[in-house]
């Protein structure tokens, strides 16, 4: 088959360490160009994937013939860049949260589903083995009925990660809309919905900006609700400042499940006879030092595209998960707990 010509647009952080390197390490994926605002950097990542440099989105779509697009912009450029490519024939991999409202969520779905081209949304904790595991044992009723869970993401903070260090756009509002919660909340808000095979139906907030000098939340704690009546507690943070924790406990009428709660075994059940399994499976991905292994992300992407399927998290999917984050700011703003639109 004929290589899938790509290209990406934003050359930050997270197109450096995961899709350029994810596409370079694909068979069937051509690098073609590149796009970011800042010259030198563009410039310098085009020389290394042998790529064409632009610095103007629209000056890439209306000159290179690209099959596919992923979006590592800002998240205020999400929407318009992702429909912009999807209207130019392209397919779009676009990073998280997809948008900052409904509005373009839907608009970006609609684009998709009018120019036929796969929308899919860069939830990457849907492919960690600890996760795939966890949902395979609630689905075949290994844990019985599920009473509660807790799920967190936290780290120092974007500067450690963003290539623009303390003056990143994640600290910005009219660039980033959201704080931790857009940035690591909304991958667990998808991570419960897919695990559990169960939708949010409502959820109630606290946010503060208490680690970092920024306008945005850089610590977020949700208390979420799904229509088979299980509750929960979400939290995101950019202060978690000694060691990253990705961990969710989900707890069951037959066992107890750890995710990513153990240094060594990332998945460990605990049943309620007294038996442990410990599952010592590939890790999670991570900002720290070597946590760069493969999200797989990619590779679903390009195979979504080459055997004409649907990305397992398609326009739909992000739209769930964005849903729940924007559920919380209303409830932060109405001190209320909040309904969920199904």
């Amino acid at each position: 088959m004929e290589r899938i010509r790509v290209a990406v647009i934003g050359t930050g952080s997270i197109a450096k360490h995961r899709h350029l390197p994810e596409y370079a390490s694909n068979p069937n994926v051509e690098i073609v160009a590149v796009c970011d605002i800042v010259p030198e950097r563009v410039k310098e990542i085009a020389e290394e994937y042998d790529a064409k440099a632009y610095t103007d989105y629209k000056e890439l779509l209306a000159k290179e013939n690209i099959d596919a697009i992923s979006v590592c912009l800002p998240n205020y450029l999400h929407a318009p860049v992702s429909i912009a490519a999807l209207s130019a024939g392209c397919h779009v991999l676009c990073e998280k949260p997809m948008a900052t409202s409904r509005e373009e969520a839907e608009a970006m779905i609609q684009a998709a589903k009018e120019n036929n081209r796969k929308l899919m949304i860069g939830h990457n904790q849907r492919f960690v083995s600890s996760h795939q595991k966890a949902k395979a044992l609630i689905d075949q009723g290994e844990i019985g009925k599920i009473y509660s869970f807790r799920t967190t993401f936290g780290h120092g903070g974007p500067e450690r990660w963003s290539a623009e260090g303390e003056d990143s756009w994640f600290f910005k509002k009219d660039q980033a809309f959201i704080g931790a919660m857009g940035d690591l909340g909304v991958h667990k808000a998808d991570l419960i919905r897919y695990v559990l095979n169960d939708e949010i139906t409502e959820v109630g907030a606290f946010v503060e900006t208490s680690a970092k000098d920024a306008n945005v939340d850089d610590n977020a704690c949700f208390i979420l609700k799904t229509e088979k009546g299980v509750i929960g507690t979400l939290a995101a943070s950019w202060a978690y400042t000694a060691a990253e924790d990705n961990s969710t406990v989900i707890y069951g009428e037959k066992a107890i499940l750890r995710l990513e709660d153990d240094p060594k075994y990332s998945l460990v059940v605990q049943y309620t006879n007294g038996d442990v399994v410990k599952y010592e499976l590939d890790g999670i991905q991570s900002n720290e030092e070597g946590g760069q292994s493969t999200s797989h992300v990619i590779d679903h992407f390009i195979d979504s595209i080459s055997q004409d399927t649907e990305p397992l998290i398609n326009g739909e999917e992000g739209m769930k998960a964005l849903d729940i984050i924007l559920g919380a700011i209303k409830s932060v703003e109405s001190k209320t707990i909040q309904t969920l639109e199904k």
